[in-house]
């Protein structure tokens, strides 16, 4: 390649960062001032950096053959800028390429209001008032529970993360717990500006206030006093597990609605968002959002289901050691669970398998479960071996699954990667509940066997915030339609 050619290549490379430089101001600005948050096909824009924004763009050449760039999207990004939008998700990548694909005689400006009119002006649906939240234990979900309802607080007109309620620690409870906070080994640093008040028990993270209370039950807090009112309760101690015990939150001032981050026992419902949380309803006090595993495992058997039938399976979940487990050889209730984490590959049980039937009564008694703990810190795998009810091959799975992850209905809960160097770091801070890895992909007649990755911290806390939105009657308009 001669210097000229190569100096062009710099070049174009240059003027992509140009163009995404310019790109950001306009997309934070649609996301304070209107609360329209941005994507492209589905991975979220926001809070992202020039060259994160470049990278994106390449998401899109993987998954569907023909890419678009930072030129194309920045034209119809624009034309957004200047219109009257109200609370919506918008996709930019998608609304692009059916732009290109279009073949109309229409600007992309007349376009781009053809394509958003539902949302502009007197037609767009008011704003929130906001929903407290509070957050009852502040452990590895609870953090990151808490980043996304920070990350997310927008225009402030969503959810608001109002308190933190944990047992003191230490004299020095409040600074260790927001340094946990703004340092993570996993997840890398807090995205943004945290200061504490000590004299007030409070931390202000990226300008929300944020009260931190101290209790030792979940019946003797009055949220009120802090200027809580109405606030959904996030459980993340794992403590209490039935609707009785998980109850005594609802004996609180302030509190309307409490919701589980784990496996809730008895009538509890168990929603995987994306599958049956149309099962919630405004009678509904006490909810489960079930576990990481079920979350990461279901919306694919509800796709597998949907399209070619489940006979029977089992399911194998290779899954990132956790806080239950000790770090070297002691006593532990459990069978196995004693042996140190971080030097073993420990078989133990998993309840996801029964538990799909929760969420999808139809597989109720198909499918068997075990797991494996493995000494990493975070991402997981799920293998599911299953018999189908119809026969299919690699291509036609591959393609179904392909699309479901970004087109169906569960394209926020599943997404698909067909690169061969992909390991499990790789999906560290995925939001996705599951990741399907289709060059893993074996199908031998009705028979087949998935590789599923998920991150079983992040992956699932973007699934309780999924459901927190819904239980807030939070819903935007998502766009361009199909």
């Amino acid at each position: 390649m001669s210097t000229t050619d190569q100096e062009q290549i710099f070049d174009r490379w240059k003027e992509r960062e140009a163009v995404a430089e310019a790109m950001i101001p306009l997309i934070g600005k649609l996301y304070r001032d209107r609360n329209v948050a941005t994507t492209i096909f589905g991975r979220p824009l926001i809070n992202r950096s020039v060259f994160s924004l470049i990278k994106v763009h390449r998401y899109v050449r993987q998954v569907e053959g023909n890419g678009i760039s930072v030129h194309d999207t920045f034209p119809v990004l624009e034309a957004l800028t200047t219109l009257d939008l109200g609370p919506s998700r918008i996709d930019l990548g998608k609304l692009t390429l059916k732009y290109q694909n279009s073949g109309t005689s229409l600007s992309i400006k007349n376009f781009v209001r053809d394509e958003v009119k539902d949302v502009i002006g007197e037609k767009a649906a008011p704003q929130s008032e906001g929903q407290d939240v509070v957050l009852y234990g502040f452990g590895r979900i609870g953090r990151l529970v808490a980043r996304l309802l920070i990350e997310k607080a927008g225009s402030g007109q969503g959810l608001r993360l109002k308190a933190i309620v944990v047992r003191k620690g230490s004299d020095d409870d409040l600074e260790k717990r927001v340094n946990l906070l703004r340092r993570d080994s996993v997840h890398g640093p807090f995205h943004g500006t945290l200061n504490v008040l000590p004299e007030e028990n409070a931390i202000i993270a990226n300008g929300n206030y944020i009260q931190v209370i101290y209790s030792g039950s979940p019946d003797s807090v009055d949220y009120e006093q802090y200027g809580i009112k109405n606030a959904i309760v996030v459980d993340n101690t794992g403590i209490w597990r039935d609707e009785e015990s998980l109850g005594q939150h609802l004996k609180c001032k302030g509190v309307s609605r409490v919701l589980l981050t784990a496996p809730g026992k008895g009538e509890i419902k168990n929603i995987v968002y994306g599958v049956n949380h149309e099962l919630m309803s405004d009678d509904d006090r006490v909810l489960s959002a079930a576990s990481c595993t079920t979350n990461a495992i279901v919306p694919v058997l509800k796709a597998l289901q949907d399209k070619f039938g489940i006979q029977n399976g089992h399911v194998e979940t290779v899954h990132s050691y956790t806080n239950d487990q000790n770090l070297i050889d002691n006593f532990h209730k459990g069978d196995r669970r004693g042996r140190s984490a971080a030097l073993n590959m420990v078989i133990t049980e998993t309840g996801a398998a029964k538990a799909v039937a929760k969420a999808l009564p139809e597989l109720s008694g198909k499918l068997t479960g075990n797991a494996i703990r493995v000494p990493t810190p975070n991402v997981s795998m799920a293998i599911l071996n299953l018999n189908l009810d119809a026969e299919t091959s690699v291509e036609e799975l591959n393609d179904y699954l392909r699309y479901t992850a970004l087109y169906s209905p569960l394209q926020k809960q599943v997404d698909y990667v067909n690169s061969p160097e992909v390991v499990s770091t790789d999906f560290v801070g995925s939001r996705y509940a599951s990741i399907v890895d289709s060059l893993a992909t074996i199908v031998e007649g009705n028979r087949c066997v998935l590789y599923v990755w998920y991150d079983n911290e992040y992956g699932y806390s973007a699934q309780v915030l999924r459901i927190l939105q819904n239980l807030a009657g939070i819903a935007y308009t998502v766009l361009p339609r199909d």
